[in-house]
């Protein structure tokens, strides 16, 4: 099956080989910078260096993934399903929910998949606490709360690229990093019934790098979201659900714990091994060793759906439509 990637960054990092793990025969990547996309293709061994979609699409594909920045995104999604092929997009999925929309419509009308790329459903910690909710072992969910502060930004003259906090293309933390928290959220928990609160601390004319939410779902469950990407010291990461009969959550080694009146000090559910970080002064390859595998599991489940199959819990572009909706209330309320 042959797939394009278009991105030459994070594309190249974890798109390419993720597709290749996962049975497809990468045979594109697009940039817009021809010199670069060029030396990045040869240097992730991709035969066909394009500077253009259309160019690619001319190869004949079967898939085609986004990691392109998220104003962009509309365009060469609804290219790519006008050429047949089946789309992974990346998130942010869209500018606002209309555009989530018009992308989500197209996938139908020509029938193809369409997959978002909320990999982190398949980190095995999250997809060990859906398992865990879904099979009610601590009964209805009442309470959440996801926080996670990290220094990824908190030094201004840290290497980004351009669009991450500039907000006409897209950026800012609750679309960058929140918008795996909202599909993360809802994964878990079903669906959100209304935004009840929200800011979007920013610096100066960027756009935010911190976010909270206050959301309440359809099952009554309250859920508290705040997450920083510009906070110095080291890092601090919550995932708790508290439930009528027990309480889970995932510590900091990526542990799945739950404590109930049976064991009221917790234990141990579900064990991980961490994979060693890379060592980077780019910020954006500090999560490579965990995005990796979740990703490659998402291509399989992508693979799995095109040639008849079932993408088994994947973010389609329903999911993304939902999530975005989530997000542009969130930003309706701060104005």
């Amino acid at each position: 099956m042959r797939a394009a990637v278009v991105g030459t960054g994070f594309g190249c990092r974890v798109h390419v080989p993720a597709l290749r793990a996962a049975g497809f025969d990468v045979v594109a990547l697009v940039g817009r910078d021809e010199e670069r996309t060029r030396r990045r293709a040869t240097r992730v061994d991709v035969p066909h260096a394009c500077t253009s979609l259309a160019d690619a699409i001319a190869l004949g594909l079967d898939a085609v993934t986004v990691a392109a920045p998220p104003d962009v995104h509309l365009p060469l999604v609804l290219e790519a399903l006008g050429a047949g092929a089946h789309v992974v997009c990346e998130k942010p999925f869209a500018l606002d929910v209309a555009q989530a929309q018009a992308m989500h419509d197209a996938a139908t009308v020509a029938g193809r998949v369409g997959l978002v790329a909320h990999e982190f459903r398949f980190a095995p910690e999250r997809a060990a606490v859906a398992r865990l909710l879904a099979d009610g072992v601590i009964g209805t969910p009442r309470l959440a709360t996801l926080v996670h502060h990290l220094d990824l930004v908190a030094d201004r003259a840290s290497r980004v690229p351009p669009w991450w906090f500039d907000r006409s293309r897209g950026g800012g933390w609750l679309g960058a990093s929140g918008s795996h928290t909202i599909d993360q959220v809802r994964h878990w928990l079903g669906e959100v019934k209304a935004v009840r609160s929200a800011a979007l601390p920013r610096r100066g004319s960027d756009a935010e790098d911190s976010f909270i939410a206050h959301l309440v779902m359809e099952s009554d469950c309250e859920v508290t979201l705040e997450q920083s990407a510009a906070a110095w010291g080291p890092p601090l990461e919550v995932s708790r659900v508290v439930g009528e009969h027990g309480t889970l959550w995932i510590d900091h080694d990526r542990r799945v714990n739950m404590a109930d009146a049976a064991h009221p000090e917790g234990r141990v559910l579900d064990a991980q091994t961490s994979t060693p970080p890379v060592t980077s002064d780019d910020p954006r390859h500090r999560f490579t060793h965990l995005e990796l595998a979740p990703f490659t599991e998402l291509c399989r489940r992508f693979h799995a759906a095109i040639t008849g199959g079932d993408a088994d819990g994947a973010a389609t572009f329903a999911d993304g439509v939902a999530s975005q909706r989530v997000m542009d209330e969130i930003r309706a309320l701060v104005g």
